[in-house]
Formats: C-alpha cells, sequence, structure tokens
C-alpha cells in the first residue's frame, strides 16, 4: 500500500495492517508442505511478532499506543485490529469466507479514511457495528456447528493424518507455537506406546465413569468435545481412538476468532500458546464497541436458529473431554483507561446474553444427559526437571482412587452429623467462616457432600457441596491465588448469607483497580455472586510435589482446588442438572444439589444462573482449622494446624512425612 491517499499518522496504521494482511493471504494461497522447520518458525513468528511483549509498546494491537498515535480513532483501530488478527487462522484453515469479510472490513475502513474528509469517529464506529451486525449470524452458525459437527475436521485430521514425529505438523494448526508444544510433543514422542496409552485411558475412562456414575446413558451420544494445548497431539490421537470403542468420534474446535465467539480471556476450545496475554487482556471487553439491547437480541436469536440447524448433531453430543497445561510464567496484568470497557449498562447487558445463551445450550445439549472431564498436565515452561514433574503428575492423576474414596467417606460420614462447618486460617490469613449444610431428612439415604474421585474431575481428592446461604457468613481470605491464569493477591471477601458483600485484594495501587479486576475476573460483573461449592481437598500428595518442586504458584485450579478447602463463587456444581438424582458409593443420594439461587430456576430461569464458577482454594500452610459444629456446641475436628486430625484419615498426612508445618 504505497499510495499517498490517508494522511499520516493514519497511514502507518493501514500500511502495516495491509502487510500484515497481504502476508496471512499468502499462506491461504500456499500448502506449506514444503517449508523447512525452520521456515515454519520463522513464518510462525512473522505473523505473531507484532504483538509479542517485546514489540507491543508500539503495536496498534496495544490500546495506548493506538491512542496515543491515532487519538480518537486509536480504540476503534484497535478493534479492528484485534478482529484481523483472526485471519491468521483462516488462512491456515482456508476458510475464504471468513478471509473476505475480514478483507472487505479493512478496504471499507480505508476507503473511509481515503475520502477528501476524515470520517467522524461516530462513522467510524458505525462501520464497525455495521460488519459485527450484518455478519453475526453467520460468524454464530459456524461457531455452533463446528462445536457438535464431527465433519468440522480441520484439527481432527492433523492429528489423524500427521507423522508426529515431524514436529512441523505444530505450525499448520496456525496458532501460536513456543517451546512449550515443542517440547511436549518431543517428551511425548519419548514414551511408549503403552505409557501414551495409559495416559489416554485415565482420561477417556474418567469421562465414561462420569457418565457411569451420574447414570446417564452414554450409549445415546456419538459425539465427544475434545479440548487442549497443542503439543499433545500423541496422547489426543490415543484417546479418539478408545473415545471410538465407546461410540464416540471427536469434535476439536478451535476458541473464537471472531469477536462475537469470544468471551472475555477465555479460550474455549483448542489453542497454541498466547503470544501475548497483555494483548488478551487488553481486548477481553472489546466488545464493548457494540454491545446493546439490538445486538443481543440479535446474537441470542442466531444462537437459537443455529442450534435449531443442528438440533440433531447436537442431541447426540456428550459434552467435553478437556486436556488442560500448566506451568507458564505466572501473568500479572496492567490495567489501561485506552482499552474498551463495558459500561455498567453493558455488563448487564452482558450477563442478560450469558445467561440466556446458556438457556438455549442446554435446551438442545441437555444437562441432564451430558457430562465432561478434565486432566492436567506440565508444560517444559514449568522447570528444567519437566519429564521428572510430568511424571509425578501421572502419578497424581492415577492415585488410588479406591483408597481416597474410603477416607473421603468417613470425612462426610462426620460431615454428615451436623448442619455447620466452621474454616478458618492461621498466621497472616484472616479467613473466618462459618457453612451452613443442609439439613438431611433421612441420614441413612442422604447426604450432603459428593464424594468426589477420580471420573469427571481428574485427579482424586475432594468432598463437596453446594451450601445453604442463608447463614453462611465471614470472611474468606487467600494471601496468593491464580484464577484464570491471573494472579490475585492479598485476596478477600466477605460473605453475608452466602453471598458477596464486600471484597479487596492488593495487585495496584488503587481500591479502584483493585475492586474492578475483581467485577471483571471473579464476579463477570454480577453485583454480588453467592458461594456455589464448599469443599475440602483432600490430595496431600499433590501439595507436598507442588512444594518439592516449587510449583505451587503454576498449578491449575483443577489440582490445586484439591489441595485444602476451596469455595467456588457463582453457579453450584450441578447447574442446569439439579433434578438429576446424584449418587455417592455408598449408594446414598446428595441431596444438596440446590440452593436459595438456583433454585429460582423454577420461577425465572434468567434468575437462577450466573454462568461462572471460580474456585478459591486456601492452601493447608494457610489453614488454622476446619471444625464439625455440633447442636450442642461440641465441635469434632477434621483439620487441626493445616494436618487432618479425624480418626480415620491419618492416611493423608503420611505425604508430609516429618515435614514442619
Amino acid at each position: 500500500m504505497d499510495e499517498k491517499l490517508v494522511p499520516e499518522p493514519y497511514q502507518d496504521f493501514f500500511r502495516k495492517t495491509a502487510a500484515f494482511l497481504s502476508q496471512t493471504v499468502q499462506v491461504m494461497n500456499g500448502s506449506g508442505k514444503d517449508l523447512s522447520m525452520e521456515e515454519w518458525k520463522n513464518l510462525n513468528h512473522q505473523l505473531y511478532e507484532d504483538i509479542l511483549p517485546e514489540n507491543y509498546k508500539t503495536s496498534y494491537g496495544n490500546p495506548v499506543y493506538a491512542c496515543e498515535k491515532l487519538g480518537e480513532y486509536g480504540k476503534d483501530l484497535t478493534f479492528l485490529y484485534a478482529e484481523l488478527r483472526g485471519a491468521v487462522v483462516f488462512a491456515h484453515e482456508k476458510r475464504m469466507w471468513d478471509m473476505t469479510v475480514l478483507l472487505e472490513l479493512f478496504l471499507e475502513v480505508y476507503g473511509a479514511f481515503s475520502q477528501e474528509e476524515l470520517p467522524t469517529e461516530a462513522e467510524l464506529k458505525g462501520i464497525l457495528c455495521s460488519y459485527i451486525n450484518d455478519y453475526c449470524q453467520d460468524m454464530i452458525e459456524e461457531r455452533t456447528r463446528a462445536s457438535v459437527d464431527p465433519q468440522v475436521d480441520f484439527a481432527a485430521r492433523i492429528i489423524m493424518d500427521s507423522d508426529l514425529t515431524d514436529l512441523r505438523y505444530l505450525y499448520q494448526f496456525g496458532e501460536y507455537i513456543t517451546e512449550n508444544e515443542l517440547g511436549a510433543a518431543r517428551f511425548l514422542n519419548g514414551l511408549s506406546q503403552e505409557e501414551i496409552d495409559a495416559c489416554a485411558r485415565t482420561y477417556t475412562e474418567g469421562y465414561r465413569m462420569g457418565f457411569v456414575n451420574g447414570r446417564k446413558d452414554l450409549s445415546k451420544k456419538k459425539t465427544v468435545n475434545i479440548r487442549y494445548n497443542l503439543g499433545f497431539e500423541r496422547m489426543v490421537k490415543a484417546a479418539i481412538l478408545q473415545f471410538e470403542e465407546m461410540g464416540l468420534k471427536p469434535v476439536i474446535f478451535r476458541y473464537g476468532a471472531h469477536a462475537v465467539n469470544r468471551r472475555g480471556m477465555l479460550r474455549i476450545g483448542y489453542t497454541g500458546a498466547v503470544a501475548n496475554p497483555q494483548f488478551d487482556y487488553d481486548h477481553r471487553q472489546d466488545s464493548a464497541l457494540y454491545m446493546d439491547a439490538d445486538f443481543v437480541q440479535r446474537r441470542l436469536r442466531a444462537l437459537q436458529t443455529s442450534y435449531e440447524k443442528y438440533k440433531e448433531l447436537a442431541a447426540v453430543h456428550a459434552g467435553p473431554a478437556c486436556i488442560d497445561v500448566f506451568g507458564e510464567a505466572p501473568f500479572s496484568p496492567v490495567s489501561v483507561k485506552e482499552a474498551w470497557e463495558y459500561s455498567e449498562a453493558q455488563q448487564k447487558l452482558e450477563i442478560e446474553m450469558s445467561n440466556e445463551a446458556g438457556q438455549i445450550t442446554n435446551r438442545y445439549i441437555r444437562g441432564d444427559e451430558r457430562s465432561f472431564t478434565i486432566i492436567a498436565y506440565p508444560v517444559p515452561e514449568i522447570g528444567g526437571n519437566y519429564e521428572e514433574i510430568f511424571r509425578e503428575i501421572v502419578k497424581i492423576n492415577t492415585l488410588d482412587y479406591q483408597l481416597y474414596q474410603k477416607i473421603q467417606q468417613t470425612i462426610i460420614d462426620t460431615l454428615d452429623t451436623c448442619e455447620w462447618v466452621a474454616v478458618k486460617g492461621k498466621g497472616n490469613n484472616e479467613t473466618n467462616l462459618k457453612i451452613h449444610l443442609h439439613t438431611l431428612s433421612d441420614p441413612k439415604k442422604e447426604s450432603n457432600f459428593e464424594n468426589c474421585v477420580a471420573d469427571v474431575n481428574i485427579p482424586v481428592g475432594e468432598v463437596f457441596t453446594s451450601p445453604v446461604l442463608a447463614g453462611t457468613n465471614g470472611l474468606l481470605h487467600v494471601s496468593k491465588v491464580y484464577l484464570e491464569g491471573l494472579q490475585f493477591v492479598d485476596l478477600k471477601l466477605e460473605f453475608k448469607d452466602g453471598k458477596i458483600a464486600s471484597y479487596s485484594c492488593g495487585n495496584f495501587e488503587t481500591e479502584e483497580e483493585n475492586k474492578k479486576y475483581i467485577e471483571d475476573i471473579i464476579l463477570f460483573h454480577h453485583p454480588t455472586l453467592p458461594m456455589g461449592e464448599f469443599a475440602i481437598g483432600t490430595n496431600t500428595t499433590a501439595y507436598v510435589a507442588a512444594e518439592k518442586y516449587g510449583i505451587a504458584d503454576k498449578l491449575p485450579i483443577l489440582i490445586a482446588e484439591k489441595m485444602g478447602p476451596h469455595f467456588a463463587v457463582g453457579d453450584t456444581c450441578y447447574s442446569w442438572s439439579e433434578d438429576t438424582p446424584v449418587f455417592n458409593p455408598d449408594g446414598k443420594e446428595i441431596i444438596a444439589r440446590d440452593n436459595e439461587v438456583s433454585i429460582l430456576r423454577k420461577e425465572d430461569m434468567s434468575k437462577a444462573y450466573f454462568g461462572c464458577h471460580t474456585d478459591i482454594t486456601i492452601p493447608y500452610d494457610e489453614l488454622g482449622s476446619i471444625r464439625v459444629l455440633g447442636k450442642n456446641g461440641e465441635e469434632t475436628s477434621i483439620i487441626e494446624d493445616g494436618r487432618f486430625v479425624l480418626p480415620g484419615t491419618e492416611e493423608l498426612n503420611k505425604p508430609f512425612g516429618n515435614k514442619n508445618n
């Protein structure tokens, strides 16, 4: 783009963006089959280099830089830039329609700046909003189909047809590739097929057992959604073959690339490395550009009509099977005023849209007929002893569930004798909570707590319940915790009648910034959230391993939640399937599937769910006590000073050895 139709400083934006798009078009037109490993690496780096941390200060993807250089157009053009970055994955997938609409959008905006008079900011915003509204139906429909149709098999074909010992295959996905993806793939290539099959079997068998334990009929289902991070293809390939033995075909879709299909920073689907988490954080609320009541209704209609079109595929979809990863360097975001941010009215609209979208999905992929499973493995960034840590995690993922089942039943039997549990921190931890449990009308047949063994939620190691909100009061405090990949320092949540009444953390200099951080990442812009879960983690083996290798700050919540008591804010563990009976291995039914908020579904579904469930764990070394409170004021201790003291649970202290608190 050498012509001088657009004046500076805007010409620089269009020239650089056009060069980027031209490169993606070349990728679209090529096959890449003849590229060497080094050529693939160079191409991958070039496609992502502009937003990498070392270049981000002068990237138009950076809202601060965009607003500094482009003035009143900065926020709009940084949105455009982020949307156009989807061209990378569309080019690799040869998705002509998606590439075409992006290029048309770019040319339309360029044309507006090529006129004798520059467009007003409102006119520019109008072009972008028209693009969103015009193509919303098509984008939602394609996304819906990809989530249930095994014929959308771009990723599956790479996994099943590639020579996985030739790591060039990783670059064919179009995702950003780092040593994490390459190193994980190399390590898995060094394992025997027997070891690979065993890792996959832990995951697939957990999925199958989720249906068995939930008394759901897996034979009615035909597809399973596999979500994972690149680098684990050898394990995924083994899992696909094992799922096929169950009669399930794989549905493997990428996280949303178009703005209308993104959900904040969450990457729902398969993904490569995050090129720059600050870029993702800066653009997490880009939909603020176009979020209004008309868009909400348009998006919900598009979702409804899309599911109706693919209702037969949705009806036989069994749910997600997820392989999570951990070990990346912790990320603490910087909040910038130049980024798009929801207004209070938009926050309410986003909540309304999320709630209604959940209801639509549940009508077509029924919660009482689907299940899930999730397991996690480390990536090389976790440290130099990666292989040793990986094998330790395999050990943790395959602990003797029968032993844990017996010990956890002992804890549950004690918890089921009372209606109150007190949880207190120690040292600098100020936690002081009193949890109200449901009343059991028939203790011989009913229980409040689920005995969680390694099925849907791997590894083994927790008992959990949905507490009664009324009377659940006190302070939850954690010195450091990672939620959604983001660090929280000195996090405090005050509960009154089971709902968050006040909150604070110490990440930023001002109270206002800290509150916004919590509202964005934990509250999801709800004015408050209920305590949807109270659990006691029992996996002391994982806790000791985390301390041994110094990786506690890098563990996913999937493992961290098993390493002490945890509390989830948002929906209960049984959301969308509260009316489906759930039983423990001893035959008792878990009756604590509802709370005072979720039960509102019987009157008004929109008031019952929040579309979020965030677990916050108090580690054993910050835990003073967990005590059962009897009717007459007597106390029975489950944990004291970070150690299990209830008779029958002594085995859980063995991993600690002679380690002092």
